[in-house]
């Protein structure tokens, strides 16, 4: 069985990476960085690329296997696109979801206008392996963003986001596993990287 690391010591995502490959990769065992005892890399990169690329080669040098890796982020256009590659810590380094939000509905309320305010999630998401493969593919979830909260699923700002492709009506955090993935940032790009994953899996496994 081939071993794919997610750069990542977030479960949460490592769920949803690996709910996008296991239909198609059934003989691939998805992995965290702390599965295997590695700590995260300082992610300093001013693009979601630059983060991607930098997790990216940090689990393969550190690991030893294949890694998949993203950077992805929330920008707000009122907020001139932040969060931005700084959604993790938006509210400081070692920041928890909740407290992100907080910050996020504050500066938004700040702003005097009630919403909702036009936002998109970006990710850019990385497959490298120990022979040198690395490609990049990215993607776009546009939508908006509301000053309430709805919803108990996903993980980040997804209880305050609501894509258009459910016509702002559900925010991620009500969507099923399998819609939020049909049409999100990360889906997107993972869809992409899939004939580049399968291939290497299919020649290394």
């Amino acid at each position: 069985m081939t071993t794919i690391i997610i750069a990542s010591h977030n479960e949460k995502k490592r769920a949803e990476l690996h709910a996008a490959l296991a239909p198609h990769l059934p003989y691939v065992e998805v992995r965290t960085l702390a599965d295997v005892g590695v700590d995260a890399p300082v992610e300093d990169a001013d693009s979601f690329t630059g983060n991607a690329l930098l997790k990216a080669r940090h689990c393969v040098a550190h690991t030893g296997y294949a890694a998949l890796a993203d950077d992805s982020g929330l920008c707000v256009e009122l907020l001139d696109g932040a969060p931005g590659v700084y959604s993790a810590r938006y509210a400081g380094e070692g920041a928890t979801d909740a407290l992100n939000n907080e910050k996020l509905v504050a500066d938004l309320a700040a702003l005097g206008e009630p919403g909702p305010f036009r936002a998109a999630f970006h990710a850019a998401v990385v497959f490298a392996t120990p022979d040198g493969v690395e490609q990049v593919e990215t993607g776009i979830m546009p939508g908006v963003v509301r000053l309430e909260a709805a919803g108990t699923a996903g993980f980040g700002y997804d209880p305050y986001f609501y894509a258009d492709a459910y016509d702002n009506m559900r925010s991620n955090a009500e969507l099923a596993a399998d819609e939020k993935l049909a049409v999100s940032h990360r889906g997107q790009a993972l869809d992409a990287l899939l004939p580049a994953i399968v291939s290497w899996t299919s020649q290394n496994g």
